[in-house]
């Protein structure tokens, strides 16, 4: 496995069922799926008053963040990178726009 986000889901796959005390992906997961949604969007936001502000240092390091912060939230609800992968690439070679009015939004 090569992926740095395939590797980094399979590791947080492992501390599910770690000690809290001694794992921050574990303690995350302790507290539920609403707390992992609620930190995802805390770091999200984080991200995005980087990209506003323009610094590309900052927004590398809270883009890595959003993306760590998104696979707990997938664990805490039992949905594997790979179907987001699936869901992804079912969506390849169709246009954005014709895509979102598919979905009905």
């Amino acid at each position: 496995m090569t992926d740095p986000l395939a590797r980094l889901a399979a590791t947080i796959e492992a501390r599910q069922d770690a000690d809290p005390d001694g794992s921050w992906t574990a303690r995350l997961l302790a507290k539920g799926p609403e707390k992992c949604a609620e930190k995802f969007g805390e770091e999200a936001i984080e991200a995005i008053v980087e990209a506003v502000r323009g610094d590309r240092a900052r927004l590398t390091e809270e883009a890595a963040d959003v993306l760590y912060h998104l696979l707990v939230m997938l664990a805490a609800r039992d949905v594997a990178l790979s179907d987001v992968m699936a869901a992804l690439a079912a969506r390849e070679g169709t246009s954005g726009l014709d895509e979102k009015a598919a979905r009905g939004g």
